[in-house]
């Protein structure tokens, strides 16, 4: 069982005051402003992108991305991908076998499915989940959300995030979902833009930190709108964009265009210097793929 990392830093670290922070994020005037509610829907191939930061700063942006998932059926399998902060583990990540606990319980992770996708450039290392917080902060939320249903899910780490990497993530993916009968969505978990001071990315004078974030991740988010996976990463590196998880966005790209999808809808966009203004700012955007 892999044990929590960041509770009590990212998000609260007990039950109470956790489902508390989860509402208020859905809540929020930044957020949805309403609870999740599952209902039926015929997607089938569909997923989402979420922002990792803590939950005071990008929770409610997260909501809006969550809430898309309850009302279009939720799932019974996530597949998780977030990049890799720590520098731990293999290029490409994933975990196989037993659950990952969050003050809210257990998840399983779906072995059948997880194993079919240890294929290369996706290999089997625990190492890189140990202290690794983007995936481990989509749990709580979909814990959350799911109230009674049950589900289980797929960590998918990504250190390396060029184009070929992350396509074939995608493609293993496409595979693996064809296979299955069992309604599985997809995570992409980033944060967009790190300007400021604190990340060594500083915006041209007379520019305020958040303006320079927005119109950085516009960039990116333009390329996400329009479904391309090699547009956004060649726009993320030729732009400097400091936006962290771009191969696992390119991969949900890659994956749900071959399966389907047709659409990609920003469902809300922000930043946490509508939280603290400072000197440095992150961007978040919650995104819809289906």
């Amino acid at each position: 069982m892999r044990r929590p990392a960041v509770a009590g830093q990212f998000y609260e670290g007990n039950e109470k005051s956790l489902n508390e922070r989860i509402k208020e994020c859905f809540l929020d005037e930044r957020g949805p402003k309403t609870l999740p509610k599952i209902t039926k829907s015929n997607i089938n191939n569909f997923g989402v992108v979420v922002p990792h930061a803590g939950y005071i700063y990008s929770g409610a942006i997260a909501a809006h991305s969550y809430n898309f998932l309850v009302r279009n059926g939720f799932a019974k399998t996530f597949i998780i991908i977030g990049p890799n902060h720590t520098g731990m583990g293999s290029k490409v990540s994933v975990m196989t076998e037993g659950s990952w606990l969050t003050p809210l319980g257990k998840v399983p992770i779906n072995e059948k499915l997880a194993k079919q996708i240890n294929i290369e450039p996706i290999t089997i290392d625990e190492n890189a989940h140990t202290y690794e917080h983007s995936i481990e902060v989509q749990l709580p939320f979909l814990q959350f959300s799911a109230g009674k249903e049950k589900f289980d899910f797929i960590p998918i780490c990504m250190a390396m995030q060029d184009y070929e990497t992350s396509s074939a993530v995608g493609k293993i993916i496409t595979n693996a979902i064809k296979k299955s009968n069992e309604k599985i969505a997809i995570i992409a978990s980033t944060d967009f833009s790190h300007a400021g001071f604190n990340y060594m990315s500083m915006p041209p004078e007379g520019i305020r930190v958040d303006e320079y974030a927005k119109n950085q991740d516009k960039l990116a988010i333009d390329q996400i709108l329009k479904m391309d996976p090699m547009g956004l990463i060649d726009t993320v590196q030729n732009n400097d964009i400091t936006m962290c998880g771009y191969g696992p966005v390119a991969a949900t790209l890659q994956a749900l265009k071959t399966l389907g999808a047709k659409k990609v809808d920003l469902l809300k966009y922000g930043t946490s210097y509508e939280v603290h203004p400072a000197t440095s700012c992150v961007g978040y955007g919650a995104i819809a793929v289906y």
